[in-house]
């Protein structure tokens, strides 16, 4: 089962009549599959989270990408995807992520909890800055 989280108080969001989120890979019911497209798992990716934990370390905030800035640039974390990232958010929060989705305005994947991975989404307004690693 895939937790969701609000970003902003942590809480768990419950999806309705108790059903458990998926994560929503695949193409859009009644669209045919995009071929050769980028917004799918690269040859040989897989959209689940890694095998193993992050890098052990926490990195300085002053080298990453985005500080200062409005928006995170879809552009800038792209090449992200499928690799750890390190993300501070506006609001305080930090943490460790492995990225499937890059979008125009969100991102989603994996975050890790310290102890998991769980599956989340952010909008990219709400990054204030990131590393990749």
């Amino acid at each position: 089962m895939y937790e969701y989280y609000n970003s902003l108080d942590r809480q768990p969001i419950r999806p309705p009549f108790g059903q458990p989120f998926g994560p929503p890979f695949g193409p859009p019911i009644g669209r045919p599959p995009v071929q050769g497209g980028s917004s799918g798992p690269q040859s040989g990716q897989q959209s689940g989270p890694p095998s193993g934990p992050p890098p052990s370390f926490v990195p300085q905030q002053s080298q990453a990408h985005g500080a200062g800035v409005f928006a995170v640039d879809p552009g800038a974390i792209r090449p992200c995807t499928f690799r750890y990232v390190y993300i501070w958010l506006n609001t305080g929060e930090s943490f460790w992520a492995w990225l499937v989705f890059v979008g125009s305005r969100s991102a989603a994947g994996w975050r890790w909890t310290g102890f998991r991975w769980i599956y989340f989404g952010v909008d990219l307004r709400n990054i204030e800055s990131f590393l990749c690693f």
